[in-house]
C-alpha cells in the first residue's frame, strides 16, 4: 500500500492572509490511530465454557479436577434413625455403579458438571419404580418443563434428537431426575457456576498464552523495520518490496531462524524494536489471572503451583482450608439433597452422611478432635461419641 502522505505536490499560488499566520517548523504529516473496538469474551453458555475454560485452561482444568475427585472420593453413608445400615438398599445405591460408568466415575461427573455448568443431574434407574442405579447427566441436554403457572413439572432429556420426558409424580413428589444447582441470584432455575464467575480471567490467561506463543515465534520481539537509504527521493519499487518481503518471511521469522544473521544490500539498514519492561511483563498478568480462577473455584494457589504470596504457612494447611471450604461443603449439600430426593421412595427415616472420618486430610483435625473429648470429663462416653459423629452405644444396644 502507497503512503497517502507520498507524492504530495504543494500548491503553486496561495492567497494572501488578512493577518499573519503562526511560525511552524516542517511539521511532518501526523496520522492519528485510535482503537475502538472492545474486549472479546467468551460466551457464557456450556459449550463455549467447557470448551475455552475447562479444556483449554490448565488452572480451571485442574480446579475442576481437584474438586471432583476430591468430593467423589468421600464415601456416602445411608442411616436408619441415626444407624448406618451397609445393606440398606441406599447404601447399595450409593456404591453401585453401572456398566459404563463406576460410581466414583459417575460421582466425579456429577461435580464436575456443577463446576463447569452450575448444574447437575442424577438420573435414577428404576426397577418396579425403586432407584437401582444412578447415572449422571449432562447438564446441556436438560431443558425444564413447567405448568402455566411455571411450577416445574419434570425434566426433559434430549439426546441425538431423542427425547425423554422425567415427570415429577405430584402425589409422591418422586422424580427419576434429581437436580442440584449452585446458588445464582439472577435465576430461580438454574446454578452459576465458579467457571463462568472466573471467564473473564480465563479469557486473560489464555489469550496471554497465545500472546507469548506469538512472541516466541516471532524471535521473541515484536518486529523491527527496514530502512532504506537510497538517494533523496528514491523508493523501493513494488516488486523489489514483494521480494523483500518474502524473504524476510521464508528465511527469518519463526523460533526456527532465530539468531540467523541477515544479509543487507542496496542500502537497505535494519533497526531492531525492543520491549520495554513493562510490555515484557504479561507473565505477572497471566499469574494473577490464574490466582483469580482458583479464587473462583475456591482452591488453594500453593495446591496449584501458583508462585505468589499465598496465604497460607505450609502446603498441608493449605490442602486442609481447601477440604474445610470447599469440599466438606459441596459433599455435605450433595447429601442433604440426596436424602431429600431419595426419602419419597424409601421412607422418611432415611439419612444420608458424608464419611468424613476416613478423609486422609482431616486425619489430624480428627486426632485432636478425639483428644479434646478424651480429656473431658464432664461428658460421657456416649456424648463423645455423639460429638465425634459416632452412634452411641445405647442406639447399638437397642439393636
Amino acid at each position: 500500500m502507497k503512503n497517502p502522505f507520498r507524492g504530495r505536490k504543494a500548491a503553486t499560488s496561495l492567497p494572501m492572509p488578512t493577518a499573519p499566520m503562526p511560525e511552524t517548523k516542517g511539521a511532518a504529516p501526523i496520522l492519528a490511530l485510535q482503537l475502538t473496538s472492545s474486549a472479546q469474551w467468551t460466551p457464557r453458555e456450556f459449550g463455549a465454557m467447557s470448551r475455552e475454560g475447562y479444556a483449554r485452561n490448565p488452572i480451571a482444568y485442574r480446579c475442576v479436577r481437584m474438586i471432583s475427585e476430591a468430593a467423589a472420593s468421600v464415601a456416602l453413608c445411608a442411616r436408619r434413625d441415626g444407624q448406618c445400615v451397609p445393606d440398606d438398599p441406599v447404601g447399595r445405591l450409593l456404591v453401585r455403579g453401572h456398566s459404563q460408568q463406576s460410581i466414583t466415575e459417575v460421582m466425579e461427573a456429577f461435580y464436575g458438571y456443577l463446576q463447569v455448568s452450575g448444574d447437575s443431574y442424577f438420573e435414577a434407574v428404576l426397577s418396579s419404580d425403586v432407584p437401582i442405579m444412578l447415572r449422571a447427566l449432562r447438564p446441556d441436554r436438560m431443558s425444564l418443563v413447567t405448568d402455566k403457572a411455571g411450577r416445574v413439572q419434570g425434566w426433559d432429556h434430549n439426546l441425538g434428537g431423542v427425547a425423554r420426558r422425567f415427570r415429577r409424580d405430584a402425589a409422591t413428589d418422586r422424580c427419576a431426575v434429581h437436580h442440584m444447582r449452585l446458588f445464582n441470584p439472577s435465576d430461580d432455575c438454574f446454578g452459576l457456576p465458579p467457571l463462568q464467575a472466573a471467564a473473564q480471567a480465563v479469557d486473560l490467561h489464555n489469550q496471554g498464552g497465545e500472546w507469548a506463543k506469538a512472541l516466541l515465534d516471532n524471535s521473541a520481539r515484536p518486529s523491527g523495520a527496514l530502512i532504506y537509504k537510497g538517494q533523496p527521493g528514491e523508493h523501493l519499487t513494488d516488486e523489489q518490496f514483494e521480494r523483500l518481503k518474502s524473504e524476510l518471511e521464508g528465511n527469518y521469522s519463526g523460533p526456527q531462524h532465530a539468531g540467523r544473521p541477515m544479509v543487507l544490500e542496496g542500502g537497505l539498514d535494519w533497526k531492531s524494536m525492543s520491549m520495554s519492561p513493562s510490555d515484557m511483563d504479561f507473565t505477572q498478568t497471566r499469574r494473577e489471572a490464574a490466582r483469580d480462577i482458583a479464587l473462583a473455584f475456591g482452591v488453594p494457589p500453593m495446591l496449584l503451583g501458583i508462585p505468589g504470596d499465598n496465604s497460607y504457612a505450609n502446603y498441608r494447611e493449605a490442602n486442609q482450608a481447601f477440604w474445610r471450604q470447599t469440599i466438606i461443603p459441596l459433599v455435605q449439600k450433595t447429601a442433604r439433597g440426596l436424602e431429600g430426593w431419595l426419602q419419597p421412595f424409601f421412607g422418611d427415616d432415611l439419612t444420608i452422611h458424608a464419611e468424613l472420618e476416613h478423609v486422609p486430610a482431616m486425619a489430624e483435625e480428627r486426632a485432636v478432635l478425639w483428644k479434646r473429648l478424651s480429656e473431658a470429663t464432664f461428658i460421657t462416653d456416649d456424648e463423645r461419641r455423639i460429638l465425634a459423629g459416632l452412634a452411641s452405644q445405647e442406639a447399638e444396644f437397642d439393636e
